[in-house]
């Protein structure tokens, strides 16, 4: 039997009649009851029981009709469900980014927007070290992830630039570069750097003002980079977005004067992408744009 056979053994039930069973359905009256017949032959028992006027689910077609409606139901949704996937309008998503892509605000608008036209779709979104993320992408780990470049990426990878911004120096608020009305990065040179995930403004700054940096730790997170700063073990050139988002005791933000040093938020994918979803994610992302 075929899923046709319990669409017609159901419209026959539901009419209690052949002749307008065939009408709902489209088809000839002989052609419904051959295949009404083939059912009753193949199952062995028969499903209806038959006079001039109307025909009536015998037992055997009782117990039939729950399981027929379920097997229907069920057959209907999963064409609905793999027609949705294949739109990109279910799935998951694997996300990845680095805490300035939250801290600018970039991350929820992106999400916002995508989740309101796609609500179906799952999105599992975490924090991950900077380093770690373009290969989880490359590899199939995460389907994308916001990084902030500049920064060398696989071959097998493409990136939309997104939100710019500039860099400030961090510093603990006792610091005596702090009374300075404008901190040139010469100033800077005896300074140890706590590095943040993106380093290229730390040896921006460091390029300016003619030295070479005193590199600290690598602590990970802008958190922890702020922390250490708040605990006086060194300065740090962080992203502008972290002035308003991250504020502990003892620290203090400045500018660098005549650094015109950036970085901007990027968004990783696969370069031969074929997840439906993801591509509406992109397509979402580079309307927003």
């Amino acid at each position: 039997m075929e899923i046709r056979h319990f669409r017609y053994f159901l419209c026959v039930a539901q009419h209690g009649h052949f002749t307008r069973a065939a009408e709902h359905l489209g088809i000839a009256p002989p052609t419904l009851s051959r295949q009404i017949q083939d059912m009753e032959r193949e199952l062995g028992v028969r499903l209806f029981e038959r006079n001039q006027r109307e025909v009536n689910l015998t037992a055997a077609g009782q117990a039939l009709m729950l399981e027929a409606e379920q097997a229907v139901r069920q057959f209907e949704a999963a064409q609905v469900g793999a027609q949705r996937a294949g739109r990109g309008e279910s799935g998951l998503i694997e996300f990845g980014y680095v805490a300035s892509a939250a801290y600018s605000g970039v991350l929820q608008d992106h999400v916002s927007r995508f989740t309101e036209a796609h609500p179906d779709v799952r999105l599992n979104i975490r924090e991950a070290p900077m380093a770690d993320l373009p290969a989880q992408v490359r590899d199939g780990l995460l389907d994308l992830a916001y990084v902030r470049s500049p920064m060398a990426l696989p071959s097998e990878l493409e990136a939309i630039a997104l939100h710019q911004e500039g860099f400030v120096l961090a510093l603990p608020s006792r610091s005596r570069i702090n009374e300075l009305k404008s901190i040139p990065a010469s100033r800077l040179a005896n300074e140890t750097f706590i590095l943040p995930e993106q380093v290229s403004g730390t040896l921006e700054v460091a390029k300016l003002g003619g030295f070479e940096p005193r590199l600290g730790p690598q602590p990970g997170s802008l958190v922890a980079v702020i922390t250490l700063i708040s605990l006086g073990q060194g300065v740090a050139i962080v992203p502008e977005s972290v002035v308003s988002r991250i504020r502990l005791p003892q620290v203090s933000y400045q500018p660098v004067a005549d650094s015109q040093a950036s970085s901007w938020l990027s968004l990783v994918y696969r370069r031969f992408e074929k997840s439906p979803a993801v591509l509406r994610y992109l397509e979402t992302v580079r309307q927003a744009l």
